[in-house]
């Protein structure tokens, strides 16, 4: 899209709306929010980045495929069901580890590691639809495709050769 307003807008917007789906992220095993809904948030903010500035500078923003951020999200929010395992509990039941960081408790979770992974996922899922979608789609195939050339029998050319001579006379 050519639009100044737009191109004027879209990267405090993008930024603000990554902001947001971080935040919804963080608390959304406490309130309403998770890994869902801010990969879509996320994700909306991409689509409008690649709207106002085309599918290349997403792709040089974003700095990994799409689907790989997906894969890497299913391999951690899988993982973090299956830590429940080794620690002989039920499958994906939370367990919760509180690390002092610079003298300050710091409680993590495995819920917080699969609502990350479900952020990946869904991020890096929509955002390889949105792109492909943006896209610029390429010209339309010709209602009738081309021919293939002929191929020469040496019957064909001497026919043609003696056509020509015969027309010289």
């Amino acid at each position: 899209m050519n639009s100044l307003i737009l191109r004027t807008v879209a990267p405090a917007l993008t930024a603000l709306m990554l902001l947001f789906s971080v935040f919804v992220l963080l608390r959304g095993h406490n309130e309403p929010g998770g890994g869902f809904i801010g990969g879509l948030i996320a994700a909306s903010a991409l689509a409008i980045y690649g709207i106002a500035f085309g599918v290349g500078a997403v792709r040089r923003a974003i700095r990994f495929h799409p689907m790989a951020m997906a894969g890497a999200g299913l391999l951690l929010a899988t993982l973090s069901g299956l830590l429940s395992i080794l620690f002989r509990v039920p499958f994906m039941t939370g367990l919760w580890i509180y690390p002092r960081i610079l003298g300050v408790e710091v409680p993590l979770s495995t819920v917080m590691s699969f609502d990350l992974g479900v952020y990946l996922v869904v991020l890096g899922a929509i955002t390889s639809i949105a792109l492909v979608l943006e896209q610029d789609s390429p010209p339309p195939a010709t209602a009738e495709p081309p021919s293939p050339p002929a191929a020469k029998s040496p019957a064909s050319g001497r026919r043609r050769r003696d056509r020509a001579q015969g027309e010289g006379r």
